[in-house]
């Protein structure tokens, strides 16, 4: 019973085991795999897994063995599932895994903007606060988190793990998701219409899937709508986002900052606006990575492929 990893570097660059896979079946796990590559690594392995390498239907039809598609990531959108379930094969991603991890970071990225604490930091080391007049110096503006509106698009697990963390910094809440839980409704929580969402946050962070309805949610007619001087936060996926249209709004001060963990194109090629761009902070894509959050990742992974064989579709995105 073959199992092949695609790419695994990245869930696991040698601090995790793969003895949960080994169990299983007869493991092989490539490091990275091209495109090009896919159909032959496959090859009659009934089992295999996947990160950022796409499968497409072409490679479906050349390794007709294929049983079980497992995404190591919550995002699914390099899988064509729509072929996968005319073929009978679950594509079955991993949902939980970094809710706590990327909750976090993107906290992370708002309080760099609030504080600029590496720019700070980086300034005494280079002798800026040992040459000062003045006892202290800031180099930036700085701002309190407390009262001001942090606004979501998406809701899910990760949405609201973030929101709770902006409530305990005294921020009020606002949210946008196409299938509202009203259940977490509260006294701090809300739920609004886009528009509004759009209108009242001074902080906007992006936590939904990246569909063709959420593709470049974040454009100039959605821009335009929002306060002057708001935040945008991005730790989902880079297409959710214009990125002409922000790096214009970030000239212009209509968007005072902005943060983000992910890109159109990644690793980026060329020039990027949104990296070039002083007023945006550019992170390559890490929120998810701290171990702990891998372990989950692997931990699930295992589980849903266990399951499978044990007669199970757990996890799913293609059979409900």
């Amino acid at each position: 019973m073959k199992i092949v990893v695609l790419d695994g570097y990245t869930e696991n660059p040698g601090d995790l085991s793969w003895e949960g896979l080994e169990a299983l079946g007869e493991l092989t796990v490539y490091e990275h795999t091209d495109a090009s590559e896919v159909a032959q690594r496959i090859g009659d392995a009934p089992y295999v897994y996947t990160n950022k390498t796409p499968i497409t239907r072409e490679t479906m039809d050349a390794c007709p063995n294929l049983k079980f598609i497992g995404v190591l990531a919550t995002g699914y959108n390099i899988v064509d599932v729509e072929a996968a379930k005319e073929k009978g094969i679950p594509v079955c991603n991993i949902p939980t895994y970094g809710t706590t991890a990327v909750s976090q970071f993107a906290m992370a990225l708002l309080l760099e903007i609030a504080h600029h604490v590496g720019a700070h930091s980086d300034a005494v080391k280079k002798g800026d606060w040992e040459n000062c007049k003045d006892w202290c110096f800031w180099n930036y503006p700085l701002f309190e988190l407390a009262g001001k509106t942090f606004g979501i698009i998406g809701a899910g697990r990760i949405g609201y793990a973030t929101a709770k963390i902006a409530n305990a910094f005294g921020m009020k809440i606002l949210a946008y998701d196409i299938y509202p839980n009203k259940s977490l409704e509260s006294e701090w929580f809300h739920f609004a219409d886009l528009d509004t969402v759009l209108k009242e946050s001074d902080v906007l962070s992006l936590h939904c899937p990246l569909f063709e309805s959420t593709k470049e949610i974040i454009r100039k007619e959605n821009i335009d709508k929002m306060k002057d001087g708001a935040i945008i936060i991005n730790t989902s996926r880079g297409p959710l986002i214009n990125e002409d249209d922000l790096d214009e709004a970030l000239n212009s001060g209509k968007i005072f900052a902005a943060a983000v963990d992910v890109l159109s194109v990644e690793p980026p090629r060329g020039h990027n606006k949104l990296i070039a761009n002083p007023r945006c902070i550019t992170t390559p894509h890490i929120a998810w990575a701290p171990k702990e959050s891998r372990q989950r990742l692997m931990d699930i992974a295992v589980d849903n492929l266990k399951q499978f064989i044990a007669g199970n579709v757990v996890n799913a995105v293609n059979m409900k």
